[in-house]
């Protein structure tokens, strides 16, 4: 008996391979950590200080991709991880998801700025435009390649068993864990933050995120621009007050898109697009494409 292609837990990506997925994603990132926190001094010895700017700190940042590509390619081979992104190219979603991406998401930080009191009290923190460039493109290619494993690979499972509302609540409580560490040690971002307005607003963006992927039909650029506007340089420091705003956010998101964020049937649940799944098991089951 074949199994339905059209099944939302359809091979050649299992559910249960959301498994392996957080164990490489915690264990990499949360072990580089650990080696800092509990050896500071061997480690500064052989690695330097762990910065915000260290290669040790980007590989540990780049763990959910890590993983998301191992998984990918475990269960779909060097095809399915070709096809996984071509979700990269997945762009078109109605032009308000637009809006927030380009206004919405500066003026939650400008507001969150304005309650703090250092929206026009800090002076401009880059001397030259080159400097905000390079400032950018660090940016650029630090945060917004999560979204290869949280948006790319653990949503659309999570999705596959929970509506999109508790799918995204529960890969937000996850998010926001794995970035706990950071806040452990000196010369990262977050250890300036306090991590429970963290933890909260992470929660709330990955909800906004959520409906943001579905109506997408399970984009990954889409999410990965959302994240690098969240650590943009040119944004106002609003923390802790920020996370006021997202939640707001985050709750207007969910009343508008109730119906969807409800029902099962508007999550977007595919790792692999079905099109290339089908061509993966005709290949497995013929030795032809």
């Amino acid at each position: 008996m074949t199994k339905d292609s059209s099944s939302p837990d359809r091979i050649p990506v299992p559910f249960n391979a959301l498994g392996p997925f957080l164990l490489v994603s915690f264990g990499l990132a949360w072990g580089i950590v650990a080696l800092f926190v509990f050896l500071p001094e061997k480690m500064s010895a052989l690695f330097g200080e762990l910065t915000g700017q260290h290669p040790l700190f980007f590989l540990a940042v780049y763990a959910p991709a890590i993983a998301a590509f191992m998984v990918v390619a475990w269960h779909g081979g060097a095809g399915g991880l070709r096809h996984y992104l071509t979700r990269l190219l997945l762009w078109r979603c109605t032009p308000a998801w637009y809006a927030l991406l380009v206004i919405g998401i500066p003026l939650l930080f400008i507001g969150g700025s304005a309650m703090k009191g250092n929206l026009f009290a800090d002076p401009i923190p880059f001397p030259s435009f080159g400097a905000l460039v390079v400032a950018s493109s660090f940016m650029a290619i630090k945060g917004p390649v999560e979204e290869f494993g949280w948006r790319g690979l653990a949503l659309p499972l999570l999705q596959r068993k929970l509506a999109p509302i508790w799918a995204g609540l529960i890969l937000g409580v996850i998010w926001g864990l794995w970035h706990f560490p950071a806040f452990l040690l000196s010369g990262t971002p977050q250890n300036a933050w306090s991590f429970t307005p963290f933890f909260v607003g992470s929660v709330a963006v990955s909800v906004i995120v959520t409906q943001l992927f579905n109506a997408s039909r399970g984009s990954i650029l889409l999410p990965a621009l959302f994240h690098f506007q969240l650590i943009n340089p040119l944004w106002p420091d609003a923390q802790p007050y920020d996370t006021l705003f997202f939640v707001a956010a985050a709750l207007l998101v969910v009343w508008l898109n109730r119906k969807a964020m409800f029902s099962r049937e508007w999550g977007a649940t595919e790792v692999i697009p079905q099109a290339a799944e089908n061509s993966l098991q005709r290949t497995a089951l013929t030795g032809r494409p």
